[in-house]
């Protein structure tokens, strides 16, 4: 099975992500933000399927620098539009494969998906 990455290369996050991908030896396309961007669809399709409060990271340095007005009364909507436009505010990594989405890494998640 074949997976697609969504992430920025820089990230110790997907550092983890892509050794354990390739210690299993999954075949992966890894999409970097900052090089590719990121389209609406995906990000709604992400947050369709995880929800968009888990696929905005309030914890990155991106969303903790905005101004507080930017911050309240998030709904899906300013979420999305918050992601599209600085998508270094998406949770690392976004894994695609077989019709599924998986949000962060966690080696556990990784092994259902793709042993299970």
């Amino acid at each position: 099975m074949s997976a697609t990455i969504y992430g920025i290369k820089t990230c110790d996050t997907m550092k983890k992500a892509f050794r354990w991908l390739e210690s299993e030896g999954v075949a992966y396309r890894f999409h970097d933000y900052r090089v590719e961007g990121i389209d609406r669809a995906s990000v709604e399709r992400w947050c369709a399927a995880a929800g968009w409060e888990k696929v905005l990271n309030k914890g990155s340095t991106t969303f903790r620098a905005l101004p507080d007005a930017s911050k309240i009364d998030l709904d899906e909507s300013s979420a999305i539009d918050l992601m599209l436009a600085e998508p270094t505010m998406i949770k690392r990594p976004v894994l695609e494969t077989g019709g599924r989405i998986e949000v962060g890494f966690k080696p556990e998640r990784y092994a259902a998906l793709f042993k299970g």
